[in-house]
């Protein structure tokens, strides 16, 4: 009753679960769907992921009571491109739909709010990864190194030792994983996720 009295805005549907919503998109090709998020046999993140994968033409808001971050962010990544609450007034409804219908992202300020928390928030560090075959937490600083190409040199300025201390710390190293030179070292630690290959990123 709402929908159809907003400027702008013509209701050619209403679906009762997410299996409907997908067909009455096949059915009728509406603009904008106004998707709620907690219903019977399909929810409202799977409608939208079908939706959005085979019929693109077709945007999604999210209207619904939820907005918390595992209502919210599931919707985002399934192709919503708005997403209210079911507080939103008129106004901001039709501001939503012509928002996603212009290309931008129709969300709430309390929704916006909520996704510069989150990314405001610091990254988690990643564990840390215990050394394998027992080596010692120095001697896997040191095949650390030889995987950024270090030398014997150079790690022992890295590491305030002597070049003995690292010959050393490397011969443990060998005896203890079987490794035969260096190239073998920096696949090894690769492999133990020891070290990032070049380019990779945690997320």
């Amino acid at each position: 009753m709402l929908l159809g009295l907003l400027p702008g805005i013509e209701v050619v549907g209403a679906a009762g679960d997410g299996d409907e919503a997908v067909a009455l998109v096949a059915q009728l090709a509406p603009d904008v769907v106004l998707m709620d998020l907690r219903m019977p046999r399909c929810d409202g993140v799977e409608a939208t992921r079908r939706i959005r994968s085979e019929y693109p033409g077709t945007q999604v808001v999210i209207l619904t009571t939820y907005a918390d971050d595992e209502s919210l962010f599931p919707a985002l990544k399934a192709g919503a491109r708005g997403y209210l609450t079911k507080d939103a007034g008129g106004d901001e409804i039709v501001r939503a739909v012509e928002d996603v219908l212009s290309g931008d992202a129709g969300l709430s300020p309390k929704i916006q709010r909520r996704l510069l928390k989150r990314l405001s928030e610091p990254a988690p560090t990643p564990a840390p990864v215990d050394p394998p075959d027992g080596i010692t937490a120095r001697e896997a600083e040191v095949l650390r190194l030889i995987a950024e190409g270090l030398t014997n040199q150079e790690i022992a300025r890295a590491l305030h030792v002597s070049t003995a201390t690292v010959k050393t710390h490397i011969n443990n190293l060998f005896a203890k994983t079987g490794l035969k030179d260096r190239a073998q070292a920096v696949r090894y630690a690769y492999r133990h996720g020891l070290v990032q290959p070049p380019g990779s990123a945690i997320t």
